[in-house]
């Protein structure tokens, strides 16, 4: 079973939501993500949500990519 720390990686106000909400909410309530950042995801890649940047092809195949280098 996976797990993480949401006060690590949400804003505060976020950290408390139930996981749903979190998925649903605007990707400013990731710590470090500010509303131009925000603004950006949306206008470069249509990413709204935290669900949307979990979903977006390219973070994935990133993800991918660096599992495949095995001698990190």
């Amino acid at each position: 079973m996976a797990s993480i720390d949401l006060d690590k990686v949400l804003d505060k106000a976020w950290a408390d939501k139930p996981l749903p909400d979190i998925l649903a909410a605007p990707v400013v309530a990731l710590k470090g993500v500010s509303d131009r950042d925000g603004e950006l995801l949306q206008e470069a890649f249509g990413v709204e949500t935290i669900a949307d940047l979990a979903e977006l092809k390219y973070a994935r195949w990133a993800q991918a990519l660096a599992a495949l280098d095995t001698a990190r």
